[in-house]
């Protein structure tokens, strides 16, 4: 059974938090996807939310994201309740998503990628025109700032590592204004040296002030970087735990069932 002394509930926040999401429910039909998640995440830190597969992760990152709308529940940006009609609503307050498939076309630049739509430009009315020259400025300055150095902006977007694209995503995220970057398993595709530089690159971020929302079933890469773990299991939060009051055995049983694995494991013999 999980230790409830393992896990934090209600430590007075030293900062409030950006958005927080009061006992979402989310129903589809008689299916609960979403059973009362309570969520929060305040300037300049990570928290992790970790569940295995079917947990309601997918659920939870749509409805943060303006895309679902809860069934229940209030959702409060900077302390006010809101509500999204859509993804855009979201992203007027800040709240940005970096999905799985990233947005991007490979075989354009990695500039075009950074800006889709929102490049810069000079002259004025019908003499307006795409600044090239500016938007590479812009492009290649702010991946410098995520640690990466562009061979050239020009260069095509599926050129570059599956780590790269993850960070260009979350450098555009950021120069558009992002105050909370939603990250969906940023890496679970990834190499150990590209897993490494993303976590790098979540730690700068976090380090300007944004507030980074990690979503993995990754229970080693969420302790790298993370400050504060939810677990979340069959659409229910099981808790959330502060770094250094839970350790990633414990978080991974959590995630795998807790008491009915090991219930399971002693049927088996060990075997598990």
């Amino acid at each position: 059974m999980m230790q409830d002394s393992k896990f934090h509930h209600g430590e007075a926040a030293t900062t409030a938090p950006i958005i927080r999401l009061e006992e979402i429910r989310k129903h589809f039909g008689n299916v609960i996807a979403l059973n009362g998640v309570t969520f929060d995440v305040r300037p300049g830190e990570c928290h992790c939310l970790l569940g295995d597969n079917g947990a309601g992760k997918s659920t939870f990152i749509k409805t943060m994201s303006g895309v679902l709308k809860p069934t229940e529940g209030r959702i409060l940006i900077d302390g006010q309740e809101t509500s999204f009609s859509g993804p855009r609503d979201a992203q007027d307050a800040g709240i940005a998503t970096v999905f799985q498939d990233l947005a991007m076309i490979p075989l354009m630049s990695v500039t075009r990628n950074f800006f889709m739509g929102r490049e810069p430009t000079k002259g004025r009315g019908l003499f307006k025109r795409f600044d090239h020259r500016r938007a590479n400025e812009i492009c290649v300055e702010e991946m410098r700032k995520m640690g990466i150095n562009l061979r050239g902006p020009d260069q095509a977007v599926g050129t570059l590592s599956g780590g790269e694209r993850q960070t260009v995503a979350i450098a555009r995220a950021v120069h558009f204004g992002a105050r909370v970057l939603i990250l969906d398993e940023p890496t679970s595709a990834l190499g150990v040296r590209q897993t490494s530089n993303v976590l790098s690159t979540i730690d700068r971020v976090r380090r300007q002030g944004v507030g980074v929302v990690f979503i993995s079933h990754n229970v080693r890469h969420a302790l790298a970087v993370g400050d504060r773990f939810t677990v979340l299991n069959r659409g229910q939060t099981l808790g959330t735990a502060v770094r250094g009051q839970i350790s990633a055995a414990e978080l991974q049983d959590l995630m795998a069932g807790g008491q009915e694995l090991a219930e399971l494991e002693g049927s088996l013999g060990g075997t598990i």
